[in-house]
């Protein structure tokens, strides 16, 4: 007796024989299966989202491995999760069955496209990275031991060998958005009040992955171009070829004819105007790194001195107290200053430099690519068709082009946004330092005498000494000028004295002067001189005919002088004595002696006495020969004879402890003799 329970074969014969007979619910149940296919795949792809994010890196970041690269593995997966599941809970919100789920499945895809490619776009283009930090990961044995013992001790029940099998994720979910929605579509009537907003977003995630697959593709062309290559001028010379100079010459070609106006440039008002934003940005950038370089520069010279580390004689007082203050900054306040610039401001600051170099990199290549697709284009219309290669360069272009467009706004704005932030994080260190150091001082000013004195009083105390050191210094001043030796008792050097011989050819002895005292020029066309120069007068007064200043040449170049500290200028002879008579020095003008003479003021009466001289060596001499003789610096010797057997002057016969040998005659000079009772200053 035949079973009254039908077999499996025949509930399915049975099935399909409804199918065939009821066409109109066999594709509304095809489209209840899409629509849990797509929830169900959903789900199961946030949960393993939530073990990536959650477990996986959580767990990596535990073990503290400094070889691996968190952040280029899992790029953006955070923001994935996060908008992964309010995608969900929209899904599962939507309404039970029929139409009206499709319409809000269908509003959710429109709502979400938007976020989708902002968030899938960044993962996509750095997923060829992440596979190979794996792959590279793969190939060292303790790391991969490391992946492996997280993915056993987090998702064991998977059976993953790598982080590969998480990490496609996200680029199969992307891309299977637009098939599950075309799987519903077509089991959807046309006639159905869905059918034209399910066909709106199948287009619209359609759209999505191919705005993600040409954002992809834009930052593999920056990829290639931003890279700042370092490469020796033989590297360079190496690149060189018919192909690559062909290039340049045409597009430094085209860029002469563009500045020549031979060609129009192709105008582009949106990428100039953002381009100029971001040079000034560079530009900003590059002056506050030059800038903040040399004050930390002068910051680490100022912490050099150790002021507080010197010997005081006095033990006691204000200078104790100004010592101790001094100690506390150099050894505390400064130092810690300087610590938070650096990690506050300086570090920031460099980052925000290297920040630039890609998209500066980015902008040059821009303008060569734009040169090359100029020329294309004119050739394009020319010829009707190009090359493949050509039609790629042009690709390049607009690709370059339309990743600065759309990125550089965002770009400029960051920058722009931390370059405020390093600034103001500079203000406020500043505001600390000097308020650290206020607070010091006004604590160790608590324990001065003048602490707690009046305001007003306190400046008085500081006038009157101040006045008090003044008049102090200008007596000690005065003292030394009188007791100072003439500067014209000084020799003048032979360069010296040629330039003196040169302006005494120019201008006659009667219009040299010789300066007083040192004089820094303070205006323009004024003059610095040292005490002591000689100077030739042009004229007695300035182009205002001021008589205080005096037109002067100075050797070279001319200028004003302080007509108060010239002093008219004359060689004076002076008596040689028989010795330097005997080294032939008596007829020789470069071996004078000048000075200069005041004809209202005459000279004071000084002790004087006969002085006795002998010559000795003014500098050590090495013989390197028979012939020459050894000396020591400041040496005795004994001259023979002024010159040589030929007669020159340039050396000299002389003996030294028995022994005679010649030696330049310039290394000797004579010296006097001071008789035993001395000689005394002018009183």
């Amino acid at each position: 007796m035949a079973s009254a329970e039908p077999g499996p074969e025949d509930a399915a014969e049975a099935e399909e024989a409804v199918y065939e007979e009821m066409p109109g619910d066999r594709m509304e149940l095809s489209q209840r299966l899409a629509v849990e296919e797509l929830l169900s795949t959903e789900a199961s792809y946030v949960h393993n989202m939530q073990l990536c994010v959650c477990d996986i890196r959580a767990h990596l970041q535990d073990k503290q491995l400094p070889e691996l690269d968190l952040e280029g593995l899992f790029s953006n997966t955070d923001d994935i999760l996060h908008v992964s599941r309010r995608f969900l809970k929209g899904l599962e919100d939507t309404p039970g069955q029929g139409q009206e789920q499709l319409l809000g499945i269908s509003t959710l895809f429109q709502e979400f496209k938007e976020e989708m490619e902002a968030v899938y776009k960044i993962y996509c283009a750095s997923y060829d990275h992440a596979l190979q930090l794996v792959e590279s990961y793969r190939r060292d044995p303790r790391l991969q031991e490391e992946i492996l013992d997280t993915l056993n001790a987090t998702v064991p029940h998977t059976g993953a060998s790598d982080l590969s099998f998480f990490l496609v994720m996200p680029v199969q979910r992307v891309t299977k958005y637009p098939l599950l929605l075309g799987k519903i579509l077509e089991n959807t009537p046309s006639s159905a009040s869905a059918h034209s907003a399910l066909e709106a977003a199948a287009r619209a995630m359609a759209q999505v992955n191919a705005n993600i697959n040409e954002y992809k593709r834009r930052r593999e062309v920056a990829t290639k171009y931003t890279k700042a290559e370092h490469l020796t001028l033989r590297a360079r010379l190496a690149r060189l070829n018919t192909h690559s100079i062909a290039k340049k010459t045409t597009r430094l070609s085209r860029l002469l004819m563009h500045e020549a106006g031979i060609v129009a440039k192709t105008e582009d008002k949106e990428y100039d105007d953002l381009e100029e934003k971001f040079q000034c940005v560079a530009s900003s950038v590059a002056t506050l790194k030059e800038n903040m370089a040399s004050y930390l520069g002068h910051l680490e010279a100022f912490l050099l001195p150790s002021p507080h580390l010197c010997d005081l004689q006095m033990e006691q007082g204000p200078a104790q107290q100004q010592r101790r203050l001094s100690q506390l900054l150099q050894s505390a306040v400064f130092p810690e200053f300087k610590q938070r610039v650096g990690r506050l401001v300086w570090q920031p600051l460099c980052s925000l430099a290297d920040m630039l170099e890609g998209p500066q990199q980015l902008v040059k290549k821009r303008l060569d690519k734009l040169l090359d697709y100029e020329e294309i284009q004119e050739r394009k219309s020319e010829m009707g068709s190009v090359s493949y290669d050509e039609e790629a360069a042009m690709n390049t272009y607009l690709a370059i082009n339309d990743l600065l467009v759309a990125e550089l706004p965002q770009f400029n704005q960051v920058a722009v946004q931390l370059l405020g932030q390093i600034l103001r994080s500079f203000s406020a260190l500043q505001l600390d330092l000097a308020a650290q150091v206020l607070h010091h001082a006004e604590k160790e000013l608590e324990q001065l005498p003048h602490g707690h004195m009046a305001l007003p009083s306190f400046w008085k105390v500081v006038e009157d000494s101040l006045q008090q050191s003044g008049a102090q210094l200008r007596a000690f001043c005065q003292a030394f000028e009188t007791v100072a030796p003439s500067p014209g008792a000084q020799a003048l050097t032979p360069a010296e004295e040629r330039k003196v011989l040169s302006l005494v050819s120019k201008h006659g002895p009667d219009k040299l002067y010789q300066v007083t005292s040192n004089v820094s020029g303070s205006r323009e066309l004024d003059l610095t001189l040292l005490r002591g120069q000689i100077v030739a007068l042009l004229q007695n007064s300035d182009t205002k005919g001021n008589t205080s200043r005096w037109l002067v040449d100075a050797g070279g170049p001319r200028g004003f002088v302080p007509a108060a500290k010239l002093r008219p200028y004359s060689p004076v002879q002076v008596q040689q004595p028989p010795v330097m008579q005997l080294l032939g020095l008596d007829g020789d003008p470069e071996r004078r002696r000048h000075s200069y003479a005041s004809p209202e003021a005459p000279r004071p009466q000084v002790a004087t006495f006969t002085p006795t001289f002998q010559v000795v060596a003014g500098f050590s001499f090495a013989a390197r020969s028979p012939q020459e003789l050894s000396l020591q610096a400041g040496q005795p010797v004994l001259l023979l004879e002024p010159h040589d057997k030929k007669g020159s002057t340039e050396w000299s016969l002389v003996e030294v402890n028995g022994q005679r040998g010649y030696v330049p005659s310039s290394y000797l000079v004579t010296v006097p003799v001071p008789e035993p009772a001395g000689w005394s200053l002018p009183v």
